[in-house]
């Protein structure tokens, strides 16, 4: 059963981490003292002298690794978070470490050396992992160390659930059927039969021939969810619950404790914890500032092209809609002839427009009329990412077409965004633009700015879609 194999290879686990961690030590005090690399002192502990406080450090870190969940099994969970876990639990190791070194009163041990270790260890660890993630996919995938499950209900939920353990079977489920009342005993999806109804659970469970029971249920069925779930529940075996909730819900809800009442959030938006909001506020300042001093030449030679070859202001500003709804002024170059503002208004600029200037095409096309912005960004009004804001006559007309248009405006609109670096500028798909912005805005992180950032000056400035 793949209890038995979880608690083998957690086992193993324990003892691999184990032998990272010392490899990962004693490679840390070759690369301090012997490798050249660093200056020596005239003196320094040997080997035998560091080897000693292994003692405490391994169980150390693997309770913390057990704290920060590290054995438990992770056949969908992802890279990246594993990779934050380990950086997190050796960070605190590192700090008990120095600690543990004070109070025992030991000057001698190099501190040069122990930031090696952690290095090392990290690297080492993640390394490691991944290799056991790759060979324990690649067993799965061919039909070893399987989880059996069985499904209680038959809905959409039921049907997106077997569609994605198929795409997947390097994640090692083996779906064993479907018990459902509202089908008949014989349907089918992708292979996956419903084998009975609801209430031969009773029979089924007493064989513990089963890993996980997925409750699918449609939501016409939850009155019978909290039946279902005390069977599961009294039999001890693991039972999670995939909501059919998917098309009045397209989105990535959370739940929240509030004095014991479990509370379901529609939408995830890390934005909205005010430690992510400051700390992307601080990050926009600063690049700002930056990108003002780095491409100043470029904006002083453009504003003096635009002022000698078009009358008219250099800066042309624009109502746009953004955070919370809120209009405000956003500044680009001037890249048209002056007109009325009622003609200005008319729709989206066209392919050779002849309201656009020489120099404008040049501008528009390297994204160069965009830099203004970078002053909206210092002003508060917008972020350098984001989705980017509309004017409000097309949000009026958005709002009532797509649905969650105006999600978008629950964080800050930006000069560049997610959306823009997958090809989605000027004349493209507003829907595909949408679903774009809404994976930013459910999904933020610092990393993925500053991955966005990066594309931009690769995929951004250079817009094939602006006329």
């Amino acid at each position: 059963m793949i209890k038995d194999n979880q608690k083998l290879l957690n086992r193993l686990h324990v003892v691999i981490d184990a032998a990272v961690m010392i490899f990962s030590y004693v490679a840390a005090w070759y690369l301090r003292f012997k490798s050249g690399i660093f200056e020596l002192d005239p003196w320094f502990l040997s080997l035998q002298e560091y080897m000693k406080i292994l003692i405490v450090i391994v169980p150390m870190y693997l309770i913390l690794y057990y704290i920060f969940q590290m054995y438990t099994p992770k056949r969908v969970q992802g890279r990246r978070l594993e990779a934050w876990h380990i950086i997190q639990a050796n960070a605190i190791g590192v700090m008990a470490f120095i600690l543990l070194l004070y109070l025992m009163k030991q000057p001698d041990f190099s501190r040069k050396m122990i930031f090696i270790f952690f290095c090392t260890n990290v690297f080492t660890e993640v390394t490691v992992r991944n290799i056991i993630r790759e060979a324990l996919r690649n067993l799965r995938k061919n039909g070893y160390n399987q989880k059996h499950i069985l499904l209680i209900g038959y809905s959409r939920a039921a049907e997106q659930y077997i569609d994605r353990i198929k795409a997947n079977p390097e994640w090692g489920y083996t779906i064993r059927g479907i018990l459902a009342d509202n089908v008949p005993r014989g349907t089918e999806y992708k292979g996956v039969k419903v084998i009975g109804r609801t209430e031969n659970l009773t029979i089924i469970l007493p064989e513990n021939c089963l890993d996980e029971i997925a409750i699918t249920l449609g939501l016409s069925e939850y009155h019978k969810l909290e039946h279902i779930v005390s069977m599961c529940e009294k039999s001890g075996v693991h039972t999670k619950f995939i909501p059919d909730y998917n098309n009045i819900i397209p989105t990535k809800p959370y739940t929240e404790d509030l004095l014991g009442l479990p509370v379901v959030n529609i939408r995830h938006v890390p934005l909205s914890n005010a430690l992510n909001a400051f700390s992307k506020r601080c990050i926009d300042i600063f690049g700002a500032v930056v990108a003002l001093v780095l491409f100043s030449p470029v904006m002083a030679v453009v504003a003096m092209i635009i002022k000698f070859t078009s009358p008219g202001p250099l800066i042309f500003k624009q109502e746009r809609i953004g955070y919370q709804n809120r209009p405000f002024y956003m500044y680009k170059f001037r890249s048209m002839v002056v007109q009325e503002e009622a003609k200005e208004k008319k729709g989206w600029t066209t392919k050779n427009d002849p309201r656009v200037t020489p120099i404008g095409k040049f501008i528009r096309k390297t994204s160069i009329d965009e830099l203004p912005q970078l002053i909206n960004v210092l002003k508060g009004d917008m972020s350098l990412v984001g989705p980017r804001p509309e004017r409000p006559q097309f949000v009026e007309k958005f709002q009532e077409e797509i649905p969650r248009y105006m999600v978008k405006h629950q964080v800050r609109p930006g000069l560049t965004g997610w959306a823009q670096v997958n090809g989605y500028r000027g004349d493209t798909s507003i829907r595909g633009r949408i679903d774009h912005d809404l994976y930013y805005i459910e999904n933020w992180t610092l990393g993925l700015d500053f991955k966005i950032l990066f594309l931009t000056f690769f995929k951004g400035f250079i817009n094939k879609n602006a006329y």
